[in-house]
């Protein structure tokens, strides 16, 4: 479906409404598209394999003409970590404040993108015209720095987008949520409003970061030797009170993982993150201090396998080992799906003899959340007094729970719209309906390919991870198609050789017999014969093990 003609407003999503992730949202009036932030999320168990999941982006490529720029809201992964993957098929203008572009910047320099994207930093006083819509900004707090709501003014009405935020009162980097400025908007007259719908199911009010940073400093006075804390690489304004609490205690800090160290260089260089000189230590320097005197920030809040925490939990990172009598802190809550991986780091490390602070941040005081929570959701509605509602980044109970929080504040049912990635609401003449659907889903990132790994190749990957491999080798004349050699049965995966000689014996002989029935009526014809040595095996091989493993037939000829 190409742009139409008709002056009308579309919104919709290409990621983020019903799931948690991803998140990518599109502004189209008439001709003119903005695009709002490109973010990525991390693949379950039964995407095996696959290293990153990105939207969709078929629409834009479609329509890639009528792109006037892309708006970043902050500079989290699930906001920015598609953005390289997407530039390499469409070359786009990006609009963020200076941490999200330092933290995009990376990325692209990671890839080699660098030079040819053009970038164009913003802050809460800037407003840009993107074709026929004009974007403008207002401060939100968040658990990262420099994070923009987003109002964009058409010729139809006026359409904000929160970005993830909270109200806290009380910011550790001193940069408030400007209220002020939020009113005003609802003032003017607002036709539409995205709000995310993260902390939906929350009562009350988020808490402060500000108490995280007291429950560290605590916890550091009271280690008697080294500190282990884990937590989100992103999350700025955490990893600043680590670095105070460690600076006030006289450590020195160790970064390990690749995303930490980036994160804090890059917001060290910028001004976002105060590090005191000589505090930072690479990790084979801590032999020359004691243990009492060490405090190591890492990756791996989330029980990531191969993330420093892991690795540490494992006693396998060479110049640094967690030994008994260490404090080790989880300054995160596990995200739905996690928990698993999460306890069993949780119990290595007591294994180790480690004293080991998890759990619920509300219990242990380790963590609060960065998103609104039901009171919070609702000043943001009352502030902005929207006509219509669509709630966005949140799995569909979020959505729901935060259509009925916009019901409770004055908001027409009738007006509040419940998507799917790439349902389009429309806006015409003060009016909105439904009105069809866009391509939208998940492209998946494998190494370097990016969505060339499609259900076909899962299924396979899936099946040799539950039943393995058995590849049938069989070497044919050219004259006359009888069997020179083999078939010779290689297994993978499916049954142990040695304990299975009759089995594959057996196999072998059906081969044979399926080659001789063939070879007069579609000798030659290599596609036929492979699958008839795939069914015949396959049927066997169910009947006496109720496996089935990928059969991988090689014929050759000589």
């Amino acid at each position: 479906m190409q742009p139409s003609n008709e002056p009308t407003l579309s919104i919709f999503a290409l990621g983020g409404v019903q799931e948690i992730g991803k998140n990518m949202y599109v502004i189209q009036y008439g001709n003119d598209i903005v695009v709002v932030d490109c973010g990525s999320k991390f693949p379950d168990e039964s995407l095996l394999g696959i290293d990153l999941i990105v939207p969709d982006i078929t629409y834009l490529l479609d329509n890639r003409d009528h792109i006037r720029g892309m708006i970043v809201t902050h500079g989290h992964e699930d906001h920015i970590g598609g953005i390289p993957y997407i530039l390499k098929q469409l070359n786009i203008p990006i609009y963020a404040s200076r941490l999200t572009l330092g933290l995009i910047e990376g990325k692209l320099r990671e890839h080699g993108l660098l030079g040819s994207t053009k970038r164009i930093p913003v802050d809460s006083k800037s407003s840009v015209k993107l074709g026929s819509i004009i974007v403008s900004f207002f401060k939100t707090n968040h658990s990262i720095p420099d994070c923009l709501g987003v109002v964009f003014d058409t010729p139809e009405g006026r359409v904000v987008h929160t970005g993830d935020f909270k109200f806290d009162l009380t910011p550790v980097n001193q940069q408030y949520a400007d209220l002020h400025k939020m009113a005003e908007i609802g003032q003017s007259g607002v036709l539409a409003l995205l709000s995310e719908s993260t902390n939906a199911e929350r009562p009350g009010f988020t808490p402060s970061e500000r108490l995280v940073g007291e429950s560290i400093e605590e916890a550091f006075f009271k280690a008697r030797q080294k500190i282990f804390i884990a937590t989100f690489a992103s999350n700025v304004h955490r990893l600043q009170q680590v670095i105070d609490a460690t600076h006030k205690t006289n450590r020195r800090l160790v970064l390990l993982g690749r995303s930490m160290i980036n994160v804090v260089t890059i917001a060290a260089e910028l001004g976002y993150l105060n590090v005191p000189d000589g505090i930072l230590i690479e990790p084979g320097d801590t032999h020359r201090y004691a243990s009492h005197q060490i405090a190591v920030l890492c990756t791996g809040s989330q029980g990531e396998p191969m993330a420093a925490l892991s690795r540490l939990s494992r006693s396998d990172y060479r110049q640094l080992s967690v030994e008994a009598g260490d404090t080790v802190i989880l300054s995160a809550t596990p995200i739905p799906g996690n928990e698993r991986n999460v306890s069993r780091i949780v119990d290595h490390l007591y294994q180790l003899g480690a004293k080991v602070i998890y759990g619920s941040g509300s219990v242990t005081g380790m963590h609060v959340s960065g998103h609104a929570s039901q009171e919070e959701l609702k000043l943001m509605l009352t502030l902005m007094k929207p006509r219509y509602f669509i709630p966005i980044h949140g799995e569909y109970r979020m959505l729901y729970l935060h259509g009925q929080l916009a019901e409770q504040v004055g908001v027409e049912p009738a007006n509040i719209f419940l998507v799917g990635n790439g349902d389009v609401v429309e806006f015409s003449a003060g009016s909105a309906r439904k009105a069809g659907k866009f391509p939208a889903g998940s492209t998946l990132v494998d190494g370097l390919g990016i969505g060339d790994v499609g259900n076909i190749v899962l299924r396979d990957r899936k099946l040799l991870s539950e039943d393995g491999l058995l590849i049938v080798v069989v070497t044919l004349s050219k004259h006359d198609g009888a069997v020179l050699s083999g078939p010779d049965l290689i297994s993978r995966g499916f049954v142990y050789v040695r304990e299975s000689e009759g089995l594959l014996e057996e196999a072998g002989r059906i081969a044979v017999s399926t080659l001789n029935q063939m070879k007069g009526e579609q000798a030659g014809q290599w596609n036929a014969m492979k699958t008839g040595i795939k069914d015949a095996i396959g049927k066997f091989l169910y009947a006496q093990t109720k496996r089935r493993p990928m059969i991988l037939p090689i014929i050759m000829e000589v």
